[in-house]
């Protein structure tokens, strides 16, 4: 089996590395993610560079990179698509809203109407609106056929009336994807329809909270006798739970987890190298080099199970067993390796990016406590093991 890219895909990667080099603030170095909406710039804010960098990435094709070309893509490979990816969380990128571009969007072209393809796609490819994810709710996470927002069909609409939680960046998207409850009568599995709802309509109330790194990211919506039209219900009247299913497996593909680990990693390879030496580089404590060494196997391992999905998906292999195996593993081995970087940094790694005592900007300790939500986020770490073990290996229940 041959792990390497083909010399058109480095050359690919090498291109998109030079465009973010280009296009890049030059103090973006210091934001540990791509949406840290709180981070304040020298020169503008973080979300005025997220819509512009949007609008560039919308401007090259690259948004909707493997997305079929009547949709405004350039139908490329899904391994190039992770390469995009990865180099994007690498240089800790702005400009991908993940849940439109890598989540609903795909979900649309495959289960959506002409109509809506038509009238969602094209301007999500070309970074113009963007999307949150309307599924967890106070009693519904990982559970999240416990979905209790109740779409009430009348003559001309469905009207929604509920509550999610944990809805990222839902107060700047234009769109959401969301959940809700169409025949409470039903099995929990069959009486739910997904809908694409329009976050300014009249109804929808967002209330900010804040992550325990600070982050302004997550919010809670409430909605009350929020109209959506029947032609915003995506797939058919209860069968969203389905619909769910196939943006999930969107969502667990994990190519990001692989860029974000392997900038941490070169990071701490040069604060061993050239800040922790005093006078001798710590390359030479044996603990340090074996840890890291240990690190960029894993995150090795990481890179080539999120490439297994990706070459998957190019084949018209159901990748979600696999997708579920890089989500927990990449989410993981994050935490792993940001616990390394705060041994090896101790109690410098509990000072804010503002400290003159800092180091590496700040970025290790706000990573350590960053690295918990996805473990959680887009399904469990447990979650994912019964996936792993139900449909990807066949157990019984």
């Amino acid at each position: 089996m041959n792990f390497q890219l083909t010399a058109a895909q480095e050359a690919f990667r090498e291109e998109v590395r030079q465009f973010l080099e280009q296009e890049l603030p030059s103090d973006w170095g210091g934001v540990t993610g791509p949406t840290m909406l709180e981070f304040e710039l020298e020169k503008g804010d973080v979300w005025e560079v997220y819509q512009s960098m949007a609008r560039k990435l919308g401007e090259k094709g690259w948004i909707a990179l493997s997305w079929p070309k009547e949709y405004g893509g350039q139908a490329r490979s899904h391994i190039e698509h992770a390469v995009f990816v990865e180099e994007m969380a690498y240089y800790r990128a702005p400009g991908i809203n993940q849940i439109g571009v890598e989540m609903v969007a795909p979900t649309i072209i495959a289960c959506g109407t002409d109509d809506q393809k038509k009238r969602h796609i094209p301007p999500i490819a070309k970074g113009e609106t963007f999307w949150c994810e309307g599924f967890s709710e106070p009693g519904a996470g990982s559970d999240l056929a416990a979905v209790r927002t109740l779409a009430e069909e009348r003559e001309d609409a469905f009207y929604l009336n509920g509550q999610k939680v944990w809805t990222t960046l839902s107060q700047r998207s234009n769109r959401c994807g969301l959940l809700a409850r169409t025949d409470p009568e039903a099995p929990r599995h069959k009486g739910i329809s997904f809908f694409l709802v329009d976050m300014k309509s009249p109804g929808v109330e967002v209330n900010p909270l804040e992550d325990a790194g600070n982050g302004q990211e997550l919010t809670e919506v409430f909605l009350d006798n929020v109209r959506v039209p029947k032609e915003d219900l995506l797939g058919e009247k209860n069968d969203g739970w389905n619909v769910a299913m196939i943006l999930l497996s969107f969502e667990r593909s994990g190519a990001g987890w692989i860029g974000t680990s392997r900038r941490l990693l070169d990071d701490l390879l040069v604060y061993a190298r050239e800040e922790m030496g005093n006078g001798g580089s710590a390359m030479t404590n044996q603990l340090i080099r074996h840890r890291l060494a240990e690190m960029a196997i894993e995150v090795e391992i990481s890179r080539i199970l999120s490439y297994r999905v990706a070459w998957m998906q190019d084949r018209g292999l159901n990748p979600e067993a696999a997708a579920s195996l890089v989500k927990v593993f990449g989410t993981e081995m994050m935490q792993v390796l940001a616990n390394v970087g705060m041994q090896m940094i101790g109690l410098y790694g509990q000072l804010g990016r503002d400290s003159t005592w800092t180091r590496l900007k700040g970025n290790i300790g706000h990573f350590y406590i960053c690295t918990i939500g996805p473990k959680i986020a887009g399904g469990t770490s447990e979650v994912q093991r019964n996936v792993i073990a139900l449909r990807g290996l066949g157990l019984p229940r």
